[in-house]
């Protein structure tokens, strides 16, 4: 395995740093831009993985990570938390970037602007965990980021709200309760009304779900996704009323609500009469944009999630339970289109018809939390041109970014 002393030039996608060796480039787990460390290095074909053996020079933007288990437990939750916040923020705009020069083949795009979040630190209010039952206990943890196998007991989480870790240690204070599994993957998550909800996933019998959630009254609901089951359902509740609680939401509430109020802005900018949500969650830009004169189509596959916002939405707008895939072609023709679908990006099928809808909208917004997928998209949708491009940092300490970006039509 070679040794050399190499120069951190950026930050990749995943959050690793990039060197070049020998041709090769090196990608360096906790390192900087600037940074000038011995690495050993295994090759992968073009490429290699590096490992820091000793730090020569530390980069100007190198601080102390404020979390026990970053390098203590090399926990793979965060990437940057040894970087200053303003060079995080910095290295996620060259991701964008890069991926909308390389990838959607945009080659005149600037880094995009990311706008802050208001608060580093302490801003999710959803934490999933992974469990393993050991000695009759449960060991609730993550991943180090180089042994994806491995669970570590997570002790503290600095980027969770206090309230999300309180209700995790109610849960596990009451783990006999579980379902009966070896391993099982949970989350915690509080929503917009402060509503606390556990989402469990694994395992083939749970008797146990009302009477944890007894010992838990940080929880207003606790929800299961059996192993092979498609979804999640829920088992109990305190107030018996079925609300959303498995569906997605953003896990930072302050970030979302600016990133939400930006998209709205946006699409009223094109003053449009019809407007298609597509991924629309529960609809709240749907619900935002929905008035007398401006008719939306909110298109979500999650039946409970559409269901939720479909009376929410005033006559003459909608909400479809559907693939998007399948819905999209039915909701056209649209002044403004907004696309929020997950990390995995769009199907081929949505970038088709959009592609071919240059006459009849004036506006694609589209929503992505993976630069790489939104470069793809974007390069499908031939016709179109980027008028904007603008970041949210709705992860900080992680190498995850949101992005909106707004095409409209290339001048025939």
């Amino acid at each position: 395995m070679p040794v050399e002393q190499l120069h951190i030039d950026s930050i990749a996608a995943g959050g690793d740093g990039v060197a070049r060796a020998n041709g090769m480039v090196v990608f360096v787990p906790r390192t900087a831009p600037g940074d000038v460390a011995h690495v050993s290095y295994t090759p992968q074909g073009r490429f290699a993985r590096g490992t820091v053996r000793s730090l020569d020079t530390p980069s100007a933007h190198r601080v102390r990570p404020l979390c026990e288990h970053y390098d203590g437990d090399r926990c793979g939750g965060c990437q940057l938390q040894h970087l200053d916040y303003g060079a995080q923020r910095r290295v996620k705009g060259e991701i964008v970037r890069d991926a909308m020069v390389r990838i959607a083949r945009r080659a005149d795009t600037a880094a995009p602007d990311v706008r802050p979040a208001p608060a580093p630190w302490r801003y999710r209010r959803k934490l999933t965990l992974a469990l393993r039952s050991r000695r009759g206990g449960w060991t609730a943890g993550l991943h180090p980021y180089d042994d994806a196998a491995h669970v570590f007991a997570l002790r503290e989480c600095p980027i969770t709200e206090d309230r999300v870790l309180a209700a995790w240690r109610e849960v596990l204070d009451a783990g006999d309760a579980l379902p009966n599994a070896t391993e099982l993957r949970a989350a915690v998550r509080f929503d917009d009304a402060g509503a606390g909800s556990l989402v469990v996933e694994g395992g083939d019998r749970w008797p146990g779900a009302k009477r944890l959630l007894e010992r838990a009254p940080s929880l207003e609901s606790v929800w299961w996704k059996p192993a092979r089951a498609p979804r999640a359902t829920a088992l109990a509740s305190r107030t018996g009323a079925s609300s959303p609680a498995a569906a997605f939401a953003q896990v930072n509430a302050a970030v979302a609500a600016a990133l939400g109020a930006y998209v709205v802005d946006r699409a009223r900018a094109h003053e449009p009469a019809t407007v298609v949500d597509a991924y629309a969650g529960t609809g709240h830009t749907a619900i935002a944009l929905a008035s007398g004169t401006r008719r939306v189509v909110a298109i979500e596959l999650d039946a409970d999630a559409a269901a939720w916002c479909a009376p929410r939405l005033p006559n003459g707008s909608r909400a479809v339970a559907a693939r998007v895939e399948d819905a999209l072609p039915a909701a056209l023709p649209a002044d403004v289109v907004i696309l929020n679908p997950p990390r995995a990006g769009v199907a081929a099928p949505v970038t088709a018809a959009l592609a071919g809808a240059r006459g009849s909208t004036r506006a694609i917004l589209y929503v992505s939390c993976d630069p790489a997928t939104l470069a793809r998209d974007v390069s499908r949708l031939t016709g179109w041109r980027v008028a904007s491009l603008v970041s949210f940092d709705m992860f900080p300490q992680t190498a995850h970014v949101e992005t909106v970006c707004e095409l409209v039509p290339e001048a025939t």
